[in-house]
């Protein structure tokens, strides 16, 4: 597993967390909730320098930025801290999936923005918005696509790994999240898991995602 890596009951030092189960344990199948939404559209990188977006689509950056987020937050850049996040759409996808990265800085003179993930020119990126009626919505519907995919067979249990960046901070704390995940799939199937700060799905790290794996 590499320097600073979990397995089972080993340390080295600090590193990832993880479970790993054999496929003689059961048929598995797993999904991804976003807890963030898109707003406008996609935008290619025409300059870059490292993690800095320096321009879109030819324009500068933080032009392109303000006109996506509207005239309120544009008027009062502090407060999209939070609020707004950077993403990269995933090549490929026909679910339109993409994987959000935080905003680290705004540099209004030079009108760039640093975000959490190095780009080069033609890469493609968007921004996002975290609200709490979206990320339900979208949890419903993963809930509701695994529920399909399970068919007629029973749901013998699950393991949920979730942002620490959601849970009660994003659904509050009589743990809306967990009661959703009753309604869809019922009182008998027993959920374990944990907060992470970054969850990987497939071969993808995301963050502010919930990733479900059930047992069947």
């Amino acid at each position: 597993m590499g320097e600073g890596s979990q397995l089972a009951d080993g340390l080295e030092g600090k590193g990832i967390s993880g479970v790993m189960f054999s496929n003689r344990i059961a048929p598995m199948i797993t999904g991804l909730t976003q807890g963030c939404s898109p707003i406008g559209s996609i935008h290619r990188v025409t300059e870059s320098e490292d993690n800095i977006l320096i321009s879109l689509d030819n324009r500068p950056a933080l032009e392109v930025f303000k006109e996506e987020i509207g005239d309120i937050l544009s008027r009062d850049l502090e407060k999209v801290a939070g609020y707004i996040f950077s993403a990269l759409p995933v090549e490929g996808s026909d679910k339109g999936d993409y994987m959000v990265r935080n905003i680290l800085a705004i540099d209004p003179g030079q009108q760039m923005i640093a975000i959490g993930a190095e780009l080069e020119p033609g890469d493609e990126v968007l921004f996002c918005k975290r609200d709490t009626e979206t990320a339900e919505e979208d949890l419903r519907r993963l809930l509701k696509d695994l529920r399909n995919r399970a068919g007629t067979s029973p749901i013998k249990g699950g393991v949920y790994i979730n942002c620490a960046g959601r849970g009660p901070n994003q659904f509050g704390e009589n743990s809306r999240e967990m009661e959703i995940i009753r309604e869809e799939l019922g009182d008998n199937v027993p959920i374990t898991g944990f907060f992470a700060n970054g969850e990987v799905s497939y071969d993808r790290l995301y963050s502010y995602t919930g990733v479900l794996t059930l047992f069947l």
